[in-house]
C-alpha cells in the first residue's frame, strides 16, 4: 500500500476503538488516538530510509509493533500520575496504541501480493491475501475514502449526530 491506502486502513482500525473511547466518556482520548494512529500510519516504512534493513523486514513484524508499543508504554508510565483514563493504566493504553498503530500498517501490506512476515525473526513465511498491488491507485484511494467515511459515520454515531 501507499500512503493514502495506509491512512485509510489506519482510520478503519481506529473507528471501533474511537467509538469505544467516546462511549466510555473519553472523547479527548479518542481524538488523540486517531491522531496518533494517522501520524504513525507510515512508521514501518522507515525501512526505506535505513540502508541496512530490507523493506518489509524487521519493521513489518509483530516484534516491531511490540517495540513501538513498549516505547508508548514507557511514555504512558511516565505520564501515569498526571492523567487518569477511565480507570485503566496509561502504560497499558500506551502499549495498545503503539502496537495497534503499527499493526494497522501491517494489515494494509497484507492486502498486497508481497505480504508481511508477521513472525520475523522466527519465521520467513509471509502472509498475503493477494487483494491488490501496493501501487494500485484505485485501491489506495478507495481505502482512504472508505476509512474517512467509516470513521466519520462511527464518530457521528458515537456522538449522537445520527
Amino acid at each position: 500500500m501507499y500512503r493514502k491506502g495506509h491512512l485509510g486502513v489506519s482510520l478503519l482500525v481506529f473507528a471501533p476503538i474511537g467509538y469505544g473511547l467516546v462511549s466510555i466518556g473519553e472523547p479527548e482520548l479518542s481524538l488523540l488516538t486517531g491522531a496518533v494512529m494517522v501520524w504513525l500510519a507510515m512508521l514501518p516504512d522507515i525501512d526505506h530510509r535505513l540502508p541496512i534493513i530490507s523493506h518489509r523486514g524487521p519493521t513489518h513484524s509483530l516484534l516491531f509493533a511490540a517495540l513501538v508499543g513498549g516505547v508508548f508504554a514507557g511514555a504512558g508510565f511516565l505520564l501515569e500520575g498526571a492523567f487518569t483514563v477511565a480507570g485503566f493504566s496509561l502504560a497499558a493504553f500506551g502499549f495498545f496504541l503503539g502496537f495497534v498503530s503499527v499493526f494497522a500498517h501491517l494489515i494494509g501490506d497484507t492486502l498486497t501480493p508481497a505480504g508481511v512476515n508477521y513472525l520475523w525473526p522466527l519465521s520467513t513465511k509471509t502472509f498475503s491475501v493477494y487483494l491488490t498491488r501496493a501501487d494500485n491507485t484505485i485501491a489506495n484511494q478507495g481505502l482512504f475514502a472508505l476509512g474517512v467515511l467509516v470513521s466519520a459515520a462511527v464518530m457521528g454515531l458515537a456522538f449522537g449526530v445520527f
